[in-house]
Protein backbone atom coordinates (compact mmCIF):
# COMPACT_ATOMS: atom_id res chain seq x y z
CA UNK A 1 0.00 0.00 0.00
CA UNK A 2 1.05 3.63 -0.38
CA UNK A 3 2.23 4.89 2.98
CA UNK A 4 2.01 8.56 4.04
CA UNK A 5 4.66 7.95 6.71
CA UNK A 6 7.37 7.75 4.07
CA UNK A 7 5.75 10.25 1.75
CA UNK A 8 6.16 13.08 4.25
CA UNK A 9 9.94 12.82 4.73
CA UNK A 10 12.08 15.53 3.19
CA UNK A 11 11.55 15.80 -0.55
CA UNK A 12 9.62 12.52 -0.77
CA UNK A 13 6.17 14.10 -0.55
CA UNK A 14 5.11 12.58 -3.88
CA UNK A 15 6.78 9.23 -3.28
CA UNK A 16 4.88 6.10 -2.29
CA UNK A 17 5.96 2.54 -1.75
CA UNK A 18 5.08 -0.36 -4.02
CA UNK A 19 5.56 -2.64 -1.03
CA UNK A 20 3.95 -2.69 2.41
CA UNK A 21 4.70 -0.90 5.64
CA UNK A 22 3.71 -2.84 8.76
CA UNK A 23 3.38 -1.44 12.25
CA UNK A 24 2.88 -3.54 15.41
CA UNK A 25 -0.92 -3.37 15.12
CA UNK A 26 -1.07 -4.54 11.48
CA UNK A 27 -2.04 -8.00 10.29
CA UNK A 28 1.08 -9.83 9.16
CA UNK A 29 3.44 -7.91 11.42
CA UNK A 30 4.27 -10.88 13.67
CA UNK A 31 4.92 -13.17 10.70
CA UNK A 32 7.16 -10.57 9.10
CA UNK A 33 9.29 -10.13 12.23
CA UNK A 34 9.68 -13.88 12.86
CA UNK A 35 13.00 -15.35 11.80
CA UNK A 36 14.74 -18.71 11.74
CA UNK A 37 15.91 -18.62 15.38
CA UNK A 38 12.86 -18.73 17.66
CA UNK A 39 14.91 -17.14 20.47
CA UNK A 40 14.62 -13.83 18.59
CA UNK A 41 11.48 -11.97 19.71
CA UNK A 42 12.19 -8.29 19.06
CA UNK A 43 9.59 -5.80 17.84
CA UNK A 44 10.57 -3.26 15.17
CA UNK A 45 8.73 0.05 15.12
CA UNK A 46 8.15 -0.42 11.39
CA UNK A 47 8.69 -3.16 8.84
CA UNK A 48 9.07 -1.98 5.24
CA UNK A 49 8.46 -4.84 2.80
CA UNK A 50 10.29 -3.43 -0.21
CA UNK A 51 9.09 -4.13 -3.73
CA UNK A 52 11.63 -2.01 -5.60
CA UNK A 53 15.05 -0.47 -5.25
CA UNK A 54 13.32 2.89 -4.80
CA UNK A 55 11.52 1.45 -1.77
CA UNK A 56 14.87 0.48 -0.27
CA UNK A 57 16.27 3.97 -0.90
CA UNK A 58 13.21 5.60 0.71
CA UNK A 59 13.38 3.27 3.71
CA UNK A 60 17.05 4.03 4.33
CA UNK A 61 16.43 7.77 4.08
CA UNK A 62 13.42 7.58 6.39
CA UNK A 63 15.34 5.59 8.99
CA UNK A 64 18.17 8.12 8.97
CA UNK A 65 15.78 11.06 9.14
CA UNK A 66 14.06 9.54 12.19
CA UNK A 67 17.19 8.10 13.82
CA UNK A 68 15.96 4.51 13.61
CA UNK A 69 18.28 1.49 13.64
CA UNK A 70 18.17 -0.41 10.35
CA UNK A 71 17.90 -4.19 10.14
CA UNK A 72 17.94 -5.89 6.72
CA UNK A 73 16.05 -9.11 6.18
CA UNK A 74 16.36 -11.63 3.39
CA UNK A 75 16.23 -15.24 4.62
CA UNK A 76 16.47 -14.30 8.30
CA UNK A 77 19.05 -16.99 9.08
CA UNK A 78 21.36 -14.96 11.30
CA UNK A 79 21.54 -16.89 14.56
CA UNK A 80 21.43 -13.55 16.38
CA UNK A 81 18.41 -12.37 14.39
CA UNK A 82 20.26 -9.25 13.29
CA UNK A 83 17.54 -8.46 10.75
CA UNK A 84 15.11 -7.61 13.57
CA UNK A 85 15.87 -4.24 15.21
CA UNK A 86 14.13 -3.53 18.51
CA UNK A 87 12.03 -0.36 17.99
CA UNK A 88 13.89 0.20 14.72
CA UNK A 89 13.10 -0.16 11.02
CA UNK A 90 13.33 -3.57 9.37
CA UNK A 91 13.96 -3.40 5.64
CA UNK A 92 12.41 -6.64 4.41
CA UNK A 93 13.75 -7.57 0.97
CA UNK A 94 11.78 -10.80 0.58
CA UNK A 95 9.29 -9.31 -1.94
CA UNK A 96 12.33 -8.68 -4.16
CA UNK A 97 12.93 -12.39 -4.77
CA UNK A 98 13.25 -12.63 -8.54
CA UNK A 99 15.91 -14.63 -10.42
CA UNK A 100 16.63 -14.31 -14.16
CA UNK A 101 18.97 -16.78 -15.89
CA UNK A 102 20.66 -16.35 -19.27
CA UNK A 103 21.79 -19.86 -20.27
CA UNK A 104 23.78 -18.53 -23.23
CA UNK A 105 26.08 -16.36 -21.15
CA UNK A 106 25.71 -18.53 -18.04
CA UNK A 107 24.75 -15.58 -15.92
CA UNK A 108 22.06 -15.11 -13.29
CA UNK A 109 20.65 -11.83 -12.03
CA UNK A 110 19.35 -12.34 -8.51
CA UNK A 111 17.37 -9.79 -6.53
CA UNK A 112 18.51 -9.05 -2.99
CA UNK A 113 15.59 -10.81 -1.33
CA UNK A 114 15.86 -14.10 -3.21
CA UNK A 115 16.28 -17.39 -1.39
CA UNK A 116 18.75 -20.06 -2.44
CA UNK A 117 15.97 -22.35 -3.62
CA UNK A 118 14.81 -19.78 -6.16
CA UNK A 119 18.34 -19.42 -7.57
CA UNK A 120 18.85 -23.18 -7.70
CA UNK A 121 15.52 -23.87 -9.41
CA UNK A 122 16.00 -21.20 -12.08
CA UNK A 123 19.56 -22.27 -12.89
CA UNK A 124 18.82 -26.02 -12.87
CA UNK A 125 16.28 -25.60 -15.65
CA UNK A 126 19.39 -25.35 -17.82
CA UNK A 127 21.65 -27.80 -15.93
CA UNK A 128 23.47 -24.84 -14.37
CA UNK A 129 24.26 -23.79 -10.81
CA UNK A 130 26.59 -21.64 -8.76
CA UNK A 131 27.90 -22.19 -5.26
CA UNK A 132 25.07 -21.87 -2.76
CA UNK A 133 24.45 -23.08 0.78
CA UNK A 134 22.81 -26.27 1.99
CA UNK A 135 19.39 -25.00 3.15
CA UNK A 136 17.08 -23.74 0.41
CA UNK A 137 15.30 -21.09 2.51
CA UNK A 138 18.58 -19.31 3.32
CA UNK A 139 18.84 -15.85 1.77
CA UNK A 140 21.20 -15.45 -1.18
CA UNK A 141 22.26 -12.05 0.17
CA UNK A 142 23.33 -12.98 3.68
CA UNK A 143 25.07 -16.15 2.54
CA UNK A 144 26.99 -14.46 -0.29
CA UNK A 145 28.02 -11.31 1.57
CA UNK A 146 29.61 -13.45 4.29
CA UNK A 147 31.51 -15.63 1.79
CA UNK A 148 29.11 -18.41 0.88
CA UNK A 149 30.09 -22.06 1.35
CA UNK A 150 28.29 -24.83 -0.54
CA UNK A 151 28.73 -28.17 -2.27
CA UNK A 152 30.23 -26.58 -5.40
CA UNK A 153 32.83 -24.45 -3.60
CA UNK A 154 35.71 -26.91 -3.94
CA UNK A 155 35.22 -26.79 -7.73
CA UNK A 156 34.17 -23.22 -8.41
CA UNK A 157 34.97 -21.18 -5.31
CA UNK A 158 32.70 -19.61 -2.72
CA UNK A 159 29.48 -17.80 -3.58
CA UNK A 160 31.28 -14.45 -3.34
CA UNK A 161 33.94 -15.70 -5.77
CA UNK A 162 31.21 -16.13 -8.38
CA UNK A 163 29.67 -12.65 -8.14
CA UNK A 164 30.36 -10.48 -11.16
CA UNK A 165 28.65 -7.32 -9.91
CA UNK A 166 26.48 -5.94 -7.13
CA UNK A 167 23.79 -3.25 -7.18
CA UNK A 168 24.00 -1.50 -3.81
CA UNK A 169 21.96 1.06 -1.89
CA UNK A 170 24.48 2.98 0.20
CA UNK A 171 24.10 4.59 3.61
CA UNK A 172 23.32 7.99 2.05
CA UNK A 173 20.61 6.52 -0.19
CA UNK A 174 22.56 6.41 -3.43
CA UNK A 175 22.37 3.44 -5.81
CA UNK A 176 25.73 2.27 -7.19
CA UNK A 177 27.16 -0.70 -9.05
CA UNK A 178 30.21 -2.46 -7.63
CA UNK A 179 32.27 -4.60 -9.98
CA UNK A 180 35.94 -5.10 -10.88
CA UNK A 181 35.73 -1.91 -12.98
CA UNK A 182 33.15 0.18 -11.07
CA UNK A 183 33.95 0.99 -7.45
CA UNK A 184 36.41 -1.92 -7.25
CA UNK A 185 37.15 -1.10 -3.60
CA UNK A 186 33.51 -1.67 -2.69
CA UNK A 187 33.44 -4.82 -4.84
CA UNK A 188 36.39 -6.15 -2.84
CA UNK A 189 34.67 -5.44 0.48
CA UNK A 190 31.33 -6.97 -0.50
CA UNK A 191 33.09 -10.23 -1.30
CA UNK A 192 32.99 -11.57 2.23
CA UNK A 193 32.75 -8.38 4.31
CA UNK A 194 29.12 -8.92 5.28
CA UNK A 195 26.38 -6.29 5.22
CA UNK A 196 28.62 -3.48 6.41
CA UNK A 197 28.80 -1.36 3.28
CA UNK A 198 25.26 -1.17 1.94
CA UNK A 199 22.13 -3.09 1.02
CA UNK A 200 22.61 -5.26 -2.05
CA UNK A 201 19.49 -5.21 -4.21
CA UNK A 202 20.89 -7.22 -7.15
CA UNK A 203 23.63 -9.81 -7.58
CA UNK A 204 25.00 -10.94 -10.92
CA UNK A 205 26.38 -14.48 -10.64
CA UNK A 206 28.54 -16.63 -12.87
CA UNK A 207 26.90 -20.04 -13.44
CA UNK A 208 28.52 -23.40 -14.22
CA UNK A 209 27.49 -26.53 -16.07
CA UNK A 210 27.01 -29.06 -13.27
CA UNK A 211 24.28 -31.32 -14.62
CA UNK A 212 21.28 -32.23 -12.50
CA UNK A 213 22.45 -35.29 -10.53
CA UNK A 214 24.38 -35.73 -7.28
CA UNK A 215 25.57 -38.50 -4.97
CA UNK A 216 25.15 -38.53 -1.20
CA UNK A 217 27.16 -41.12 0.76
CA UNK A 218 27.09 -41.59 4.54
CA UNK A 219 28.18 -44.17 7.12
CA UNK A 220 27.22 -44.13 10.81
CA UNK A 221 29.64 -45.47 13.44
CA UNK A 222 29.33 -45.97 17.17
CA UNK A 223 31.42 -43.54 19.27
CA UNK A 224 33.76 -46.34 20.33
CA UNK A 225 36.44 -46.41 17.65
CA UNK A 226 35.09 -43.25 15.97
CA UNK A 227 38.30 -41.27 16.60
CA UNK A 228 40.21 -43.65 14.34
CA UNK A 229 37.40 -43.45 11.78
CA UNK A 230 37.67 -39.65 11.72
CA UNK A 231 41.43 -39.84 11.27
CA UNK A 232 41.01 -42.10 8.27
CA UNK A 233 38.22 -39.90 6.90
CA UNK A 234 40.56 -36.89 7.21
CA UNK A 235 43.18 -38.62 5.05
CA UNK A 236 40.62 -39.58 2.40
CA UNK A 237 39.34 -36.02 2.31
CA UNK A 238 42.84 -34.66 1.67
CA UNK A 239 43.16 -36.79 -1.47
CA UNK A 240 39.58 -36.40 -2.72
CA UNK A 241 38.70 -34.98 -6.16
CA UNK A 242 37.19 -31.51 -6.14
CA UNK A 243 33.76 -32.89 -7.00
CA UNK A 244 33.70 -34.50 -3.54
CA UNK A 245 33.11 -32.53 -0.36
CA UNK A 246 33.76 -34.69 2.67
CA UNK A 247 31.45 -34.26 5.67
CA UNK A 248 31.25 -35.60 9.21
CA UNK A 249 28.82 -35.15 12.09
CA UNK A 250 29.10 -36.22 15.72
CA UNK A 251 25.75 -36.38 17.52
CA UNK A 252 23.84 -38.37 20.13
CA UNK A 253 23.17 -40.95 17.42
CA UNK A 254 26.87 -41.63 16.75
CA UNK A 255 29.45 -40.37 14.29
CA UNK A 256 28.53 -40.00 10.61
CA UNK A 257 31.20 -39.70 7.93
CA UNK A 258 30.85 -39.49 4.19
CA UNK A 259 30.85 -37.11 1.25
CA UNK A 260 28.70 -35.27 -1.24
CA UNK A 261 29.54 -35.53 -4.94
CA UNK A 262 28.27 -32.88 -7.39
CA UNK A 263 29.25 -31.39 -10.71
CA UNK A 264 30.33 -34.63 -12.35
CA UNK A 265 29.14 -38.14 -13.15
CA UNK A 266 27.85 -39.67 -9.88
CA UNK A 267 29.24 -43.02 -11.01
CA UNK A 268 32.74 -41.56 -10.53
CA UNK A 269 31.81 -40.62 -6.99
CA UNK A 270 30.90 -44.23 -6.22
CA UNK A 271 34.56 -45.16 -6.65
CA UNK A 272 35.22 -43.43 -3.30
CA UNK A 273 32.70 -45.46 -1.34
CA UNK A 274 34.81 -48.56 -0.77
CA UNK A 275 37.54 -46.53 0.91
CA UNK A 276 35.11 -44.82 3.28
CA UNK A 277 33.27 -48.05 4.03
CA UNK A 278 36.63 -49.62 4.86
CA UNK A 279 37.30 -47.20 7.73
CA UNK A 280 35.53 -49.47 10.22
CA UNK A 281 32.41 -51.43 10.99
CA UNK A 282 29.50 -49.08 10.27
CA UNK A 283 26.14 -49.41 11.97
CA UNK A 284 24.37 -47.90 8.95
CA UNK A 285 25.27 -47.16 5.36
CA UNK A 286 23.51 -44.99 2.80
CA UNK A 287 24.72 -44.32 -0.73
CA UNK A 288 22.17 -42.80 -3.06
CA UNK A 289 21.87 -40.74 -6.18
CA UNK A 290 19.52 -37.79 -6.09
CA UNK A 291 18.81 -34.67 -8.05
CA UNK A 292 20.85 -31.57 -7.34
CA UNK A 293 17.66 -29.78 -6.33
CA UNK A 294 16.83 -32.55 -3.85
CA UNK A 295 20.35 -32.35 -2.43
CA UNK A 296 19.88 -28.62 -1.91
CA UNK A 297 16.75 -29.21 0.20
CA UNK A 298 17.63 -32.29 2.30
CA UNK A 299 18.65 -30.13 5.26
CA UNK A 300 15.55 -27.95 5.11
CA UNK A 301 13.78 -29.85 7.91
CA UNK A 302 16.69 -29.64 10.33
CA UNK A 303 17.18 -26.06 9.18
CA UNK A 304 13.48 -25.27 9.64
CA UNK A 305 11.98 -22.45 11.62
CA UNK A 306 10.36 -22.47 15.08
CA UNK A 307 13.34 -23.95 16.95
CA UNK A 308 15.59 -22.16 19.41
CA UNK A 309 19.20 -22.12 18.19
CA UNK A 310 22.75 -21.34 19.19
CA UNK A 311 26.09 -22.30 17.66
CA UNK A 312 29.82 -21.88 17.77
CA UNK A 313 31.84 -22.04 14.58
CA UNK A 314 35.55 -22.46 13.91
CA UNK A 315 37.83 -22.83 10.91
CA UNK A 316 40.25 -25.70 11.49
CA UNK A 317 43.65 -25.51 9.86
CA UNK A 318 44.85 -28.63 11.69
CA UNK A 319 43.07 -31.87 12.51
CA UNK A 320 45.17 -33.96 14.90
CA UNK A 321 43.88 -36.92 16.89
CA UNK A 322 43.10 -34.60 19.81
CA UNK A 323 40.69 -32.65 17.61
CA UNK A 324 38.98 -35.85 16.48
CA UNK A 325 38.59 -36.94 20.10
CA UNK A 326 37.03 -33.61 21.08
CA UNK A 327 34.55 -33.86 18.22
CA UNK A 328 33.48 -37.34 19.26
CA UNK A 329 33.10 -36.23 22.89
CA UNK A 330 31.04 -33.10 22.07
CA UNK A 331 31.96 -31.37 25.32
CA UNK A 332 30.98 -32.41 28.81
CA UNK A 333 27.91 -32.31 31.04
CA UNK A 334 24.55 -33.88 30.22
CA UNK A 335 24.93 -35.81 26.92
CA UNK A 336 21.32 -35.00 26.02
CA UNK A 337 22.13 -31.28 25.97
CA UNK A 338 25.34 -31.45 23.97
CA UNK A 339 25.29 -29.98 20.45
CA UNK A 340 25.85 -31.78 17.18
CA UNK A 341 29.38 -31.19 15.83
CA UNK A 342 29.60 -30.96 12.04
CA UNK A 343 32.57 -30.76 9.69
CA UNK A 344 32.69 -29.73 6.04
CA UNK A 345 35.85 -29.89 3.94
CA UNK A 346 37.30 -26.81 2.25
CA UNK A 347 40.30 -26.65 -0.13
CA UNK A 348 40.24 -26.94 -3.89
CA UNK A 349 39.07 -23.80 -5.70
CA UNK A 350 38.51 -21.98 -2.40
CA UNK A 351 42.24 -22.04 -1.77
CA UNK A 352 43.09 -21.15 -5.38
CA UNK A 353 41.95 -17.56 -4.84
CA UNK A 354 44.54 -15.14 -3.50
CA UNK A 355 43.88 -13.92 0.04
CA UNK A 356 44.21 -10.33 -1.25
CA UNK A 357 41.49 -10.84 -3.85
CA UNK A 358 38.49 -10.38 -1.54
CA UNK A 359 37.49 -9.39 1.96
CA UNK A 360 36.89 -13.05 2.74
CA UNK A 361 39.91 -14.59 4.44
CA UNK A 362 40.89 -18.01 5.75
CA UNK A 363 41.60 -19.48 2.31
CA UNK A 364 43.83 -22.13 3.87
CA UNK A 365 41.06 -23.70 5.95
CA UNK A 366 40.91 -27.50 6.02
CA UNK A 367 37.49 -27.92 7.62
CA UNK A 368 34.68 -25.73 8.86
CA UNK A 369 33.44 -26.87 12.26
CA UNK A 370 30.07 -25.90 13.73
CA UNK A 371 28.81 -26.92 17.18
CA UNK A 372 25.08 -26.38 16.65
CA UNK A 373 22.41 -26.65 19.33
CA UNK A 374 18.69 -26.82 18.53
CA UNK A 375 15.93 -27.10 21.13
CA UNK A 376 12.37 -26.03 21.95
CA UNK A 377 12.14 -25.42 25.70
CA UNK A 378 13.10 -21.85 26.75
CA UNK A 379 14.06 -23.19 30.17
CA UNK A 380 17.05 -24.92 28.51
CA UNK A 381 18.47 -21.77 26.90
CA UNK A 382 21.39 -21.22 29.29
CA UNK A 383 22.36 -24.90 29.46
CA UNK A 384 22.21 -25.39 25.69
CA UNK A 385 24.34 -22.34 24.98
CA UNK A 386 26.88 -23.31 27.64
CA UNK A 387 27.08 -26.83 26.19
CA UNK A 388 27.83 -25.48 22.70
CA UNK A 389 30.61 -23.28 24.07
CA UNK A 390 32.03 -26.23 26.02
CA UNK A 391 31.99 -28.44 22.93
CA UNK A 392 33.80 -25.93 20.72
CA UNK A 393 36.39 -24.72 23.24
CA UNK A 394 38.79 -27.72 22.98
CA UNK A 395 38.99 -27.19 19.20
CA UNK A 396 40.18 -23.58 19.44
CA UNK A 397 43.92 -24.50 19.49
CA UNK A 398 43.51 -26.07 16.04
CA UNK A 399 41.60 -23.11 14.61
CA UNK A 400 42.85 -20.39 12.28
CA UNK A 401 39.74 -18.25 12.59
CA UNK A 402 36.00 -18.32 12.00
CA UNK A 403 33.51 -18.02 9.14
CA UNK A 404 31.71 -14.67 9.32
CA UNK A 405 28.34 -16.37 8.84
CA UNK A 406 28.81 -18.63 11.88
CA UNK A 407 29.82 -15.97 14.37
CA UNK A 408 27.23 -15.84 17.13
CA UNK A 409 27.73 -13.66 20.22
CA UNK A 410 31.51 -13.19 20.04
CA UNK A 411 31.10 -9.56 18.93
CA UNK A 412 34.21 -7.63 17.91
CA UNK A 413 36.47 -10.52 18.94
CA UNK A 414 34.73 -12.79 16.45
CA UNK A 415 35.05 -10.22 13.67
CA UNK A 416 38.79 -9.93 14.37
CA UNK A 417 39.13 -13.70 14.16
CA UNK A 418 37.24 -13.78 10.86
CA UNK A 419 39.51 -11.28 9.09
CA UNK A 420 42.82 -10.88 10.93
CA UNK A 421 44.39 -7.55 11.81
CA UNK A 422 45.65 -6.44 8.38
CA UNK A 423 42.46 -7.22 6.48
CA UNK A 424 40.30 -5.75 9.22
CA UNK A 425 42.26 -2.48 9.00
CA UNK A 426 41.58 -2.31 5.25
CA UNK A 427 37.89 -3.07 5.85
CA UNK A 428 37.66 -0.31 8.47
CA UNK A 429 39.09 2.15 5.95
CA UNK A 430 36.47 1.01 3.43
CA UNK A 431 33.75 1.41 6.07
CA UNK A 432 34.88 5.00 6.69
CA UNK A 433 34.56 5.68 2.97
CA UNK A 434 31.10 4.15 2.46
CA UNK A 435 29.40 4.24 5.86
CA UNK A 436 31.29 6.57 8.21
CA UNK A 437 28.30 6.95 10.56
CA UNK A 438 27.97 3.14 10.84
CA UNK A 439 24.35 3.23 9.70
CA UNK A 440 24.60 -0.46 8.81
CA UNK A 441 25.78 -1.82 12.15
CA UNK A 442 23.26 -4.59 12.84
CA UNK A 443 25.58 -7.19 11.36
CA UNK A 444 28.94 -8.70 12.27
CA UNK A 445 30.08 -5.13 12.45
CA UNK A 446 33.24 -3.56 11.13
CA UNK A 447 33.60 -0.32 13.03
CA UNK A 448 34.73 2.74 11.06
CA UNK A 449 36.53 4.07 14.17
Amino acid sequence: MAVPILGTVGDMTTTSLTGQVLSPTDTGYDDARSVWNAMVDRRPRLIVRCGTVTDVVNAVRYAREHDLEIGVRCGGHSVLGLAVPADGLMIDLTPMGGVTVDPRTRRARVQGGALLGALDRAAQEHGLATTAGNVSHTGVGGLTLGGGMGWLARQYGLSCDNVLSYEVVTADGAVVTASPTEHPDLFWGLRGGGGNFGIVTMFEFRLHEVGTRALLANWTFDPAGAVEVLEGWRELSAAAPREATFTATSSADGVDVGFVWVGGDPARGRTLTADVAGLGRARRESVRELSYLELQTIEDSTGGHHFRRYWKGLYLDRFPVEAAAAIVARGDGDPALRPAMSLQAYGGAIADVSDDDAAYGQRGTLFELVAAARWSDPAQDAERMAAARSAAAPLTPYSSGVYLNTISDEGAAGVRRAFGAAKLARLAELKRAWDPANVFHLNQNISPN
